[in-house]
């Protein structure tokens, strides 16, 4: 399913997800990365690394690989990431023959939605791991802790402006998957439109996440990460023996 966001509305990208949001989370994959890691902390792939704004926090403490599905995603990050590694490349299937102190997978794993493709997304990040480094994992939600909710975002910048809900739910209780529902208001200049773009995720209880994690060989802890008004949420730090 092309996912509008991540291709034609790409423009408005850093309006609905500025770059600095994302500097509090960054840190503490750093400190996750830190704590976890035998031995040199110099080199981290990113799978799913989108716009790179997870890893423009980043580039100042390692050496960053930073891969996506999408190229007009990964331009952006060329402009935030200049001096970083990019490559296309699906994280179920991206085989890259060399291996990484740190592999972070943030939300962009979300899109894995059977127990098979989150599997094949773990093996690609452990393959890439080296023994004594560590992988993040840092999915949005899992289904034994999911409530529907409803965000707001606006931005602005030169001709190009934004409004958007987004509506996250789940349709089917009984199935792997959910749903954001995202409703654009897009402003360019004096052009005015509406869009909808629908993005489904998978939506996963922990101890599946745990399993899979396990089978493939990680030592598995949760980490607390801030998710913004002092509040925080867990994620898997996961070290390679």
């Amino acid at each position: 399913m092309e996912l509008l966001l991540y291709d034609e509305l790409v423009r408005w990208y850093r309006l609905l997800d500025p770059p600095e949001s994302h500097r509090d989370e960054a840190l503490c994959f750093r400190a996750g990365f830190e704590r976890a890691i035998v031995g040199p902390a110099e080199s981290l792939l990113e799978l799913g690394a989108g716009a790179g704004h997870n890893a423009c926090h980043l580039t100042d403490r390692f050496r960053c690989t930073l891969s996506d599905v999408s190229e007009p995603m990964l331009e952006l990050s060329r402009v935030l990431n200049p001096d970083s590694e990019h490559l296309v490349g699906d994280m179920r299937s991206l085989r890259l023959e060399r291996s990484f102190d740190a592999v972070l997978v943030h939300d962009a794993v979300v899109y894995m939605t059977t127990e098979d493709q989150l599997k094949a997304a773990i093996e690609t990040a452990f393959i890439h791991t080296r023994p004594g480094g560590a992988a993040i994992f840092a999915p949005d939600e899992f289904s034994d802790t999911f409530v529907e909710a409803t965000n707001f975002y606006e931005g602005s910048d030169g001709p190009l402006a934004m409004r958007c809900i987004e509506w996250s739910w789940d349709p089917d209780p009984d199935d792997t998957e959910c749903c954001a529902e995202y409703a654009f208001l897009l402003r360019d200049g004096d052009q005015m439109r509406a869009v909808h773009d629908r993005h489904r995720a998978g939506l996963f209880p922990q101890s599946t996440w745990r399993r899979l994690l396990t089978e493939v060989g990680f030592r598995v802890e949760v980490m607390p990460r801030p998710i913004g008004d002092g509040e925080f949420d867990g994620i898997f730090l996961c070290s390679r023996p």
